[in-house]
């Protein structure tokens, strides 16, 4: 583990200040890759060791990880914390949706209707109601309920290409399909997906974020752009990552609303305030880090390094 002090790349727009803490931790050698990880309210960092079949603990304190193996076949995609403090998985090797017990680490599985067939499961979010809603890649959207095990499963409106998905503070659940190129969403009694094309023509869009307002904000890999829809008014603005070659992978909306964005092309994360219109960047210390998400808490914006095989901490406070 070490520590390190990121700089700004000097690239208009970029802002010319905001220094912050970097710290990185090694992974175990049989628990890297990993794809997706979610941070809970006690500071514990789960994430998927998606090739290892694992669920990983990061104890940032300490730098202790502890491995769980989700069973044979597994290959874990995303990971978000539940409502009930647990790290809900999307296990898309058993097709399953997983759960896996913080203090026992027990491990429980619900397996989506075997007539679906592979769905290609991609990431999940709760709603306000504490229900689990999921994504699969195949052309699926799907809804568990953990009071009453009752699972139901959708086929998207225009097919291949559910991928992030996020939940508003009030609990509704919009989707993003990359394929597709489009977000959607969903209604919470129905399940029926209503599609909401944004303004640039197969942009890409692959993940998407709340605001506290519950403004969506999109990250758009083909395009190299982040967008904003506005569900209030229907209206979208859209705006260029600086660079030659920007790729926009992950998308998360901090506390402070300030938009934190994955960007391949630069090696870099980048950092956006919708007020000032200004873009930050903050280059990773090692080539194709390959950020695929970003979680946090107040403080602290959490980064899954797929292709170095590290979890980043960017300290903002």
């Amino acid at each position: 583990m070490r520590m390190l002090l990121a700089f700004v790349v000097a690239l208009l727009p970029f802002t010319t200040q905001a220094q912050v803490k970097i710290q990185t931790f090694d992974l175990p050698k049989d628990g890297g890759y990993p794809h997706d990880l979610a941070v809970g309210a006690d500071g514990m960092v789960w994430y998927t060791a998606q090739r290892a079949g694992k669920l990983g603990r990061l104890d940032p304190a300490t730098g202790k990880v502890d491995l769980v193996p989700l069973g044979d076949g597994a290959a874990p995609h995303g990971v978000i914390i539940g409502p009930d403090g647990a790290p809900w998985v999307t296990e898309g090797g058993r097709n399953a949706i997983v759960r896996v017990d913080p203090q026992t680490l027990g491990v429980k599985a619900w397996p989506l209707p075997q007539e679906r067939g592979y769905v290609n499961l991609n990431t999940a979010s709760f709603d306000g109601r504490g229900r689990i809603w999921f994504t699969g890649q195949n052309g699926v959207y799907g809804r568990l309920d953990p009071k009453n095990d009752e699972m139901r499963v959708w086929d998207a409106p225009r097919g291949r290409g559910p991928y992030g998905i996020a939940s508003t503070p009030d609990g509704q659940v919009y989707y993003a399909s990359l394929a597709g190129s489009h977000i959607a969403r969903v209604d919470l009694d129905s399940g029926a997906a209503t599609v909401i094309d944004p303004p640039t023509k197969d942009q890409g869009a692959r993940r998407v974020w709340s605001d506290s307002k519950g403004v969506i904000w999109v990250s758009e890999w083909n395009s190299g752009q982040v967008s904003r829809f506005d569900p209030k008014t229907g209206g979208w603005k859209e705006w260029k990552l600086p660079g030659e070659r920007p790729r926009a992978y992950a998308v998360y909306v901090d506390p402070d609303d300030k938009v934190w964005i994955s960007d391949w092309g630069a090696n870099a994360m980048v950092r956006f305030d919708p007020v000032t219109e200004k873009f930050e960047a903050f280059p990773h210390d090692k080539p194709n880090a390959n950020v695929r998400q970003i979680l946090g808490r107040p403080g602290e914006v959490w980064l899954p390094e797929s292709g170095s095989e590290h979890l980043s901490l960017i300290r903002t406070a």
